[in-house]
């Protein structure tokens, strides 16, 4: 005999949709602030967990639902970027976010026209190109929950407050120095058909094994991070100048002679892929100016990729 409690528990819960539309918020949030997708699954798997834990009536109690999993996010994301700064001081090579593809090349992976993939829920926009969440990497937890939470978000010092857990003045600091920090670090964009135009320059010089067309795209100072992560071989450390990224590049193709170059879009971004025998072997994000390319992001780690290898590789341009 069931109980009139019990059947009230029974019933459609009149607050699932709102919660469940959270969700694309909730991706969003919890990549920006720990530059891996798989994280920010775990995060929200995890915030959800925590909702669905509590009794009905303790969920009628919250008055905003949705302010309620953002704060728990938030606050177990703060507590994964300790841990994982802890982790990629022993990751080996360089550990750089996982890279996210344009909507169309993980599309075509999936059956049904569902969403299978929490991909489709993260915007593409400025605060989720590879620079920008490489210097993201670069502040401490605290500094980069602030910021993400104010400057991308736009939640009020008070709320960023409660999930920080330091006073709304400190909160404020916390947001401005990571904005120094953006500002230093970053150089100033190139239109979106300049860096395109520099990338595609780049790709036919390396296939055309033409160093001093690369040297000539390669700004002097420019830097070349690679991302093995152990199940693969790893460049240790990252490769300074112009001319000696253009030489490696000439090594990799010498070693590599079935590879295919891809131009693709990497976070929003001009990048391209690397194809090894019709397999995606690297993806590659980059920073330029108008001129030149100052930073190249190369990531090799299988379990950033699987975005990229899911479902029906992406086929090499007509053109």
């Amino acid at each position: 005999m069931t109980t009139p409690s019990e059947a009230e528990d029974t019933r459609p819960d009149p607050q699932l949709s709102a919660i469940i539309s959270e969700r694309r918020h909730l991706i969003n949030l919890a990549y920006r602030l720990l530059g891996s997708l798989a994280d920010a699954e775990d995060v929200v798997q995890e915030t959800y967990t925590r909702w669905y834990a509590m009794s009905r009536e303790q969920q009628q109690a919250i008055a905003s639902p949705g302010a309620w999993l953002t704060t728990v996010a938030g606050r177990v994301c703060l507590d994964l970027l300790g841990s994982a700064r802890a982790r990629r001081e022993r990751y080996v090579g360089e550990w750089i976010p996982e890279p996210l593809p344009d909507r169309s090349e993980w599309l075509t992976g999936r059956t049904g026209g569902t969403a299978a993939d929490p991909a489709d829920r993260v915007t593409l926009d400025e605060s989720i190109t590879m620079a920008f969440l490489v210097v993201l990497e670069a502040m401490t937890p605290a500094e980069r929950v602030a910021f993400i939470l104010h400057d991308v978000f736009g939640y009020a010092f008070a709320d960023v407050a409660a999930i920080v857990g330091r006073t709304p003045a400190a909160c404020r600091q916390l947001a401005s120095s990571a904005r120094r920090r953006i500002r230093t670090a970053q150089a100033p964009a190139a239109p979106a058909a300049r860096r395109a135009g520099i990338i595609r320059d780049f790709k036919q010089a390396w296939q055309a094994k033409d160093v001093g067309a690369l040297i000539g795209l390669l700004a002097p100072d420019a830097t070349l991070i690679a991302d093995g992560g152990g199940r693969v071989s790893a460049v240790l450390h990252p490769i300074d100048g112009g001319e000696q990224i253009a030489r490696y590049a000439m090594a990799l193709a010498d070693l590599a002679p079935g590879m295919t170059l891809l131009e693709r879009s990497v976070n929003g971004q001009p990048g391209l892929v690397i194809q090894q025998n019709g397999v995606i072997a690297s993806v590659i994000a980059f920073e330029t100016t108008d001129e030149q390319i100052t930073r190249i992001w190369a990531v090799r780690n299988p379990d950033k990729l699987r975005l990229w290898t899911a479902g029906r590789q992406p086929q090499a341009p007509d053109a």
